[in-house]
């Protein structure tokens, strides 16, 4: 009744006043009806939002797709727009009468505010694109020699339906781990698997660990807080999706795969398992079919050891039968073999020779089991090594768990805070020396070159160079140390608490138990530890507190190791520890208190990386001492209190973050001062704390190495001296002022970049810049502009000295360089080694035939996923008469999943590169011609290129390659012997 009533008293009003009021009059009486449709439009956002995550989920369930970033932002967005909106709508549900017409025109624009999000939600191109399938890694191994007849003996069983369960064992050292790493690389080329995953499983057997491995293998995650069991049931799911191998590599107990959540391989599903164990009752009980791995031959033998030591060595008068003699000493097993031969490398005195002989056969009389067969063989490579300092370098390596994987960087620095390596002028001097030292360990095969991957940077995985152990090495060397070492090692064996007082040895030296799951500590140790110079509790994940007399008698420590811990305070009795030298807190991310430090003089490292603190530690002033200081993502800490960097007058690396609302920007010009300082590694907020760094900072750059990061990187890269990423900024409307002696630059998901690079001030400074790559960029559409203005040629100088370009998932870039009519094209990329182009759906032709020889220090071209890629070298007006292209120095030609590509280059044209090495061509159907023009012998036939290693397509290729025409009839015959099938 009351609403009829003012519904009349509006209309009266309406007739009296005229227009204004009844434009009022109607804003009250649609504001009901705006409200509701505001309501229904979110609704729909609501509905559209389930959906698109409902299909992100799919696709990631399913692998082999990943989402368009404008997906992700479109979801952060609509949350945001659905959150706010929601809230409003609460606000005016009771809103009085008289303001309703004043609100009328804001729901209006939130209406028009949440269409335009469901507009933006179809994604027209589509929400996700289609991974490359994945390649498996490739894992680094020797050369087999001898054990073809065992590997083909297993690749029977692997491609047959009998055997689903494979047993591969032998005697330590034998060659089993060897035999299989072959086996799965070869398996990369196959298209019978979908998955082919290789797990190290090691001793004493994880199932968590193992489980994670796995997952992980298969591009999925576990539920960390979930029991072992329910985890296996979800890993089971997971693996039924496809037909797979799973190689597991050095197993020494009995499980079941179901503990695992591995499906019993069998004819029905096509998979299978193979399993390297010294246990043949392992394998028995695993019901594998058992294939033994026998110790080389005399010949086999003598072969392996003449391909590691040199040919050269037979030239030596005298000296071959000693050889014989040495070799047969080996026994066959070909790991002893190997570290023997490494070790005796570039000696071509027979006296030397002869000695070593009489050192091996004293060495080895004693033999009374198998592991003493191999443990003393190898102990003679290590008795060879010529100083204290390789030794002792080496002997820390078994120090750690067994199969763990080393960063380069990581070992140096361990090497560095025991003192191993020391006395040398700088912090450069000391990594130059452990580089050489661990190249002198691979060389003598010691140590095994192995990929470091990293994980931490912008949700990429990428590898660096590393290296490990081998578990039988590992073993003689902790054998080698002795129990009068006084070391004590306890790692990796899943400990809940630390042993009691009969499992310790007497007045330990060193302490080792990281990777355990220790849970708490006693108040003291259960020796008295007066002599204990390191302890490493690290990796100990739910190790929650240290008791305050923890330290109370370890005042002789010196290297101190607590990192990946869930400690929220160091005990006081630390700040007794006057002759800590290290101190690791790396990834404490519950810690919020250290104690004073000021007693710690002798302290070099302090290493806080993304660590919970939010002050810096009292007396850290002090440190007089102190060369390295890590502060990086430390997200909690708000400033290093004026006057503390100056004081650190050794500082030779500094690790720090400067937010825009912090005041550790303010300490910068504190840096400059900072006389010893080698290294900074240094993340900012935003550009515009960059560009203040920068441009205050510019002598100083010079003299020291930096790492960079702006925005939202986690971790840094560390490839080159001077580098610079920068994630997720504005890259197109704020201008970036960029180091003069920059060297990397990676630019990843920038916003706004429309310009192309050389229309731009962006790399107009960056006079020795190297490497670039940019990655996940949507904006730009071509890289290079070359037209008759005289803003064309801006950064030509930069870009012509560039030597990588790698350009991903850039979806409107079309072109690499647009050359027009008018333009008198520069040089630019003369100096351009590598030139990589994924997932740029756009681009229809490569390079331009105007620049070819601007391209003439070339050495890979890779083009992967562009699904619009037509010409490689784009058509030219002289396309009619025959063309030459010569790419003097062209290794590698990688072309895969192009299925619009339809010419390398020109009908008629050629390519000339008696450089390559290497052409893979993979899933491009339309690609009817390969252009490489073969060298011709005196009686003019076509031979191959005479560096030619492989040419590699994918298994569905066979009709293709029959098709494809060369430049000569004969050549398909003549490269039949370099044909490799792959699984792309």
């Amino acid at each position: 009744m009351a609403a009829e009533i003012v519904g009349a008293i509006f209309g009266a009003l309406s007739c009296i006043c005229g227009t204004p009021t009844c434009n009022c009059i109607d804003q009250h009486r649609n504001f009901n009806d705006d409200v509701d449709e505001l309501r229904r439009k979110l609704n729909s956002l609501t509905s559209q939002k389930q959906e698109i995550e409902s299909r992100i989920q799919e696709a990631e369930a399913r692998g082999g797709q990943m989402v368009r970033q404008q997906g992700q932002e479109w979801l952060k967005q609509a949350e945001e727009i659905e959150v706010k909106q929601q809230a409003f709508l609460e606000k005016v549900q009771g809103v009085k009468w008289y303001k309703r017409a004043c609100l009328d025109r804001l729901v209006c624009r939130k209406i028009n505010m949440v269409k335009e999000m469901l507009d933006k939600g179809s994604f027209p191109e589509g929400l996700v694109i289609e991974r490359a399938p994945a390649h498996g890694n490739i894992i680094p191994t020797e050369n087999l020699v001898g054990e073809i007849s065992t590997k083909e003996e297993i690749w029977g069983y692997l491609m047959g339906d009998e055997v689903g369960m494979i047993g591969v064992c032998g005697i330590g050292g034998v060659g089993k781990t060897t035999i299989m790493k072959n086996l799965h690389n070869d398996l990369q080329r196959e298209t019978r698997f979908e998955k082919v995953i290789w797990v190290t499983v090691s001793h004493p057997l994880n199932v968590f660990e193992l489980q994670k491995k796995i997952a992980d293998a298969m591009g999925q995650r576990l539920r960390d807080d979930e029991e072992v069991l329910m985890r296996a049931a979800a890993l089971m799911e997971i693996m039924t999706r496809v037909r797979y191998v799973v190689i597991l590599d050095d197993v020494w107990q009995k499980f079941s795969l179901k503990e695992v959540g591995i499906p019993d391989p069998n004819v029905q599903n096509g998979c299978k398992v193979a399993v390297t164990s010294r246990s043949s009752e392992v394998c028995s009980y695993l019901r594998c079919k058992i294939v033994e791995v026998k110790p080389l031959s005399q010949e086999e033998s003598l072969k392996l050891f003449l391909s590691t030591v040199g040919d050269g060595v037979l030239q030596v008068p005298g000296l071959e039968e000693i050889l014989k003699l040495i070799v047969k000493e080996c026994v066959g097993l070909p790991l002893a073999i190997v570290v023997i031969a490494g070790s005796m490398r570039g000696v071509d005195d027979v006296n030397v020779w002869r000695n070593a002989l009489t050192e091996l056969q004293v060495r080895v009389s004693s033999v009374k089991d198998s592991n003493d067969e191999i443990f003393k063989r190898l102990r003679f490579s290590f008795d060879r090594l010529d100083s204290l300092q390789l030794k002792s370098c080496f002997l820390y390596c078994s120090l750690f768990r067994e199969d763990y994987v080393f960063s380069r960087r990581e070992l140096i620095e361990c090497w560095i805070d025991e003192g191993l390596i020391d006395g040398l002028p700088s912090r450069e001097a000391a990594y130059n020396r452990g580089h050489a030292i661990i190249d002198r360990l691979e060389k003598n095969f010691l140590l095994e070159k192995e990929n470091f991957f990293s994980s931490g940077f912008a949700g990429f995985i990428y590898p660096s160079a590393g290296a490990k152990m081998h578990d039988i090495v590992r073993d003689m060397a902790i054998i080698s140390i002795g129990p009068e070492f006084g070391y004590m090692i306890k790692v990796g064996m899943n400990l809940v608490e630390l042993p009691d007082e009969h499992g310790w040895v007497k007045d330990p030296e060193k302490l080792f138990l990281m990777g355990n799951n220790i849970l708490k500590v006693p108040v003291s140790l259960p020796p008295k530890c007066l002599s204990l110079s390191t302890l490493i509790l690290s990796s100990n994940p739910n190790l929650l507190e240290i008791p305050e007399s923890f330290f109370g008698e370890m005042l002789a420590l010196k290297v101190l190791d607590l990192s990946n811990t869930a400690i929220e305070t160091l005990p006081n009795s630390i700040s007794k520890l006057e002759n800590l030298s290290a101190l690791w807190l790396q990834h404490c991310m519950k810690l919020k208190y250290l104690p004073p430090l000021a007693n710690l003089r002798g302290l070099k490292k302090l290493d806080l990386h993304e660590a919970g603190i939010e002050v810096v530690p009292q007396g850290m002033g002090m440190l007089i001492s102190l060369e390295y200081l890590d502060l990086l993502f430390c997200q909690n800490l708000k400033e290093i209190p004026t006057g503390i960097l100056p004081n650190l007058s050794s500082l030779q690396y500094l690790g720090v973050c400067c937010m825009q609302e912090t005041t550790i920007i303010r300490n910068l010009e504190e840096v400059a001062r900072l006389k010893k300082l080698e290294t900074l590694e240094c993340q900012f907020d935003g550009i515009q704390d960059f560009n203040h760094f920068v441009n205050k900072f510019r002598d100083f750059q010079s003299a020291i190495a930096y790492s960079l990061g702006v925005g939202t990187a986690r971790d840094m890269v560390r490839q080159s001296k001077y580098e610079l990423v920068i994630t997720e900024c504005e890259i197109g409307e704020e201008c970036v002022v960029l180091p003069n002696n920059l060297e990397y630059l990676w630019i990843l998901r920038g916003k706004n970049m429309r310009s192309s690079l050389n229309k731009t001030a962006l790399l107009e400074n960056a006079n020795e810049l190297r490497r670039c790559r940019i990655w996940e960029s949507e904006e730009i559409e071509c890289m290079v502009e070359l037209d008759s203005s005289s803003s064309s040629t801006l950064c030509c100088p930069v870009l012509d000295k560039l030597e990588l370009l790698h350009f991903y998932l850039l979806p409107k870039l079309c072109e690499l360089v647009r050359v027009e009519e008018a333009a008198t094209p520069p040089y630019v990329f003369s100096n351009l080694k590598t030139l990589i182009i994924v997932y740029c759906s756009r681009m229809r032709k490569l390079l331009p035939p105007e620049l070819l020889q601007a391209f003439q220090n070339l050495e890979e071209i890779s083009v992967i996923d562009c699904e619009q890629m037509e010409e490689i070298i784009a058509s030219s007006d002289l396309d009619g008469s025959s063309n030459k292209f010569t790419f003097p120095k062209l290794r590698r030609l990688i072309l895969l999943n192009l299925p619009q590509l339809k010419s390398i280059c020109s009908a008629k044209g050629v390519m000339i590169s008696d450089s390559i090495e290497e052409i893979e061509i993979q899933r491009c159907r339309e690609l009817k011609r390969i252009p490489v023009q073969l060298p011709l012998l005196d009686n003019g036939q076509p031979s191959p290129p005479p560096h030619l290693k492989k040419i590699s397509m994918d298994r569905d290729s066979k009709e293709w390659w029959e098709s494809v025409e060369w430049d000569h009839p004969n050549a398909k015959n003549l490269l039949k012997p370099f044909l490799k099938y792959s699984r792309y």
